[in-house]
């Protein structure tokens, strides 16, 4: 079998760890501004990354199943990801109050690390089957 859901969740967590090093890396660029925007870096584009595993949590656990059921796995884990991620940014920007734009920037850097992240994860593993 050239593609399990153990690999599938291997990936993914490749992929969340990829986003967590951008995020710590937005987060340390942010400190130069101040405290305060290294914070909410690291609180908008931990929602994005906790939100990303989430999703995968959701789209693998439970192992092999029939087509329909993978797929609502997969809308089922999406849909808890943007749940995440929209409290995650509401608690940072209205109850902690933490500045909004390292906040925004910080889930910024956190998604294009996971589009950046899955080019790269998925070619390697492309070549890995194919050796």
């Amino acid at each position: 079998m050239q593609n399990s859901t153990g690999a599938g969740w291997r990936m993914a967590l490749r992929v969340v760890a990829v986003q967590a090093i951008a995020v710590l890396a937005a987060s340390a660029v942010c400190l130069i501004n101040s405290p305060a925007a290294a914070l909410a870096a690291l609180a908008g584009g931990g929602a994005l990354t906790l939100g990303s595993l989430v999703a995968a949590w959701g789209a693998f656990a439970g192992g092999v199943a029939g087509a329909g059921t993978a797929l609502g796995r997969l809308l089922l884990g999406m849909l808890a990801k943007w749940l995440v991620v929209i409290v995650g940014l509401y608690l940072t920007m209205a109850v902690w109050r933490l500045p909004a734009v390292p906040a925004l920037a910080g889930a910024a850097v956190a998604a294009a690390a996971m589009v950046v992240s899955m080019r790269f994860v998925a070619q390697r593993s492309t070549t890995r089957m194919n050796a």
